[in-house]
Parts: structure tokens; C-alpha cells; sequence
């Protein structure tokens, strides 16, 4: 690879690092042909981009960038390296547990996960990652809660004016069922105002 290439695939990396918030360092290593062609295809079907690159010049993309902010993940720069880049937080981590259980393997082995500025390191961390909530997930639950409060007293408004128009209409009832009584009580009245 000559240097201009590596130049290139350094700027590939930085555009790329850049545009996703979210991305996922794997090992690949001990994948088929085969097996590796069906996880980019299942990547491309749920939006996420995979890349396979040298681990010295994803290092030298993530230092060019801000060396301190992906210190973390220098130390899991090694054997093959497969880059998944995602908007999703969650979805290559389920790509990943999905492929394990339909290939019956291991692999690929997660390495460490960048998500939204947070540095997970190590194969341990998946089974976590793929409960993380979406940031459309979070403003569901968030609607959700601010509207709870607001339909109960809703609720409770229209259970009340319901009451009060139930109370009304039996009222009316009354009145309507009622009024030959007040006629028949006016002579009364008026019999001891003329006494």
C-alpha cells in the first residue's frame, strides 16, 4: 500500500469517525469468506456500515482527530479489525448476537464500542449494549411520562363533568317530572298572602 493510499484511507476513516457518534471495533479474524460477506449484507439491510481496516491507520484516523476523547480504544487496535459504524447505538451489537446464534460461533468477537462518547471495551460489554435504548426510544418513554400526568387529569375532568352532567340532567328530570306540583301549591301560596 503506498503512502498516498494509506492518506486516503486515513481521510475515509476521519470522514467517517466523524459523521457516526456510534461505532463498533470487531475481530474478524477466524471468519470464512463466506461468513464475512453475510454479515456485510446483514449490515448493509440494517443501515450499518462495515469497514475493514490496518489497526495503524484507524489509530492514526482517531489520533488525527482527538487523541485523549478515543484513548480508550487504542489498546483494542489488534489482529483483524472490522469497523461497524451505526447511528443506532444498539444495532451492530444485535447484528453481532444475531450472527453468533445463526452461525453457531463466537465470532466476531467485540473489541470495544464507542457509543456517543462512552468507551466499552471487551466482549463482555455486548450483552449491555444491545439493551441500550435509541435516542428515538428515549424520547417515547420521555412523551410518555410528560403525557401520563396530563391524561390523568384529563380524565379526571371529564370524569367530573361527566358527574356534574349526569347531576343536571337528573335534575332536569325532577323538574320536568314535576311541575304540576308548584301549580298545584300556587293557590296555596297565594291563599295566605290574601289572609
Amino acid at each position: 500500500m503506498t503512502k498516498d493510499q494509506k492518506n486516503e484511507v486515513i481521510e475515509l476513516l476521519k470522514e467517517k469517525f466523524t459523521q457516526f457518534n456510534n461505532f463498533y471495533i470487531t475481530d474478524t479474524e477466524a471468519l470464512t469468506v463466506a461468513q464475512v460477506s453475510k454479515l456485510r449484507r446483514t449490515c448493509f439491510d440494517k443501515q450499518v456500515e462495515m469497514k475493514v481496516a490496518k489497526n495503524t491507520l484507524i489509530r492514526k484516523a482517531l489520533e488525527s482527530l482527538d487523541s485523549e476523547k478515543y484513548a480508550g480504544i487504542y489498546d483494542s487496535l489488534h489482529n483483524v479489525t472490522a469497523l461497524m459504524f451505526s447511528e443506532n447505538p444498539k444495532e451492530p451489537a444485535m447484528i453481532i448476537t444475531s450472527f453468533r446464534k445463526g452461525s453457531n460461533t463466537e465470532k466476531p468477537v467485540l473489541k470495544a464500542a464507542f457509543i456517543n462518547g462512552d468507551v466499552y471495551t471487551g466482549n463482555e460489554n455486548l450483552k449491555a449494549l444491545t439493551q441500550i435504548k435509541s435516542k428515538n426510544e428515549l424520547i417515547g418513554e420521555v412523551i410518555g411520562l410528560l403525557q401520563s400526568p396530563a391524561k390523568r387529569v384529563i380524565a379526571a375532568l371529564l370524569h367530573h363533568h361527566e358527574q356534574k352532567a349526569e347531576g343536571t340532567a337528573a335534575v332536569a328530570e325532577v323538574i320536568e317530572a314535576a311541575p304540576e306540583a308548584p301549580v298545584a301549591e300556587a293557590p296555596a301560596a297565594d291563599a295566605p298572602a290574601e289572609a
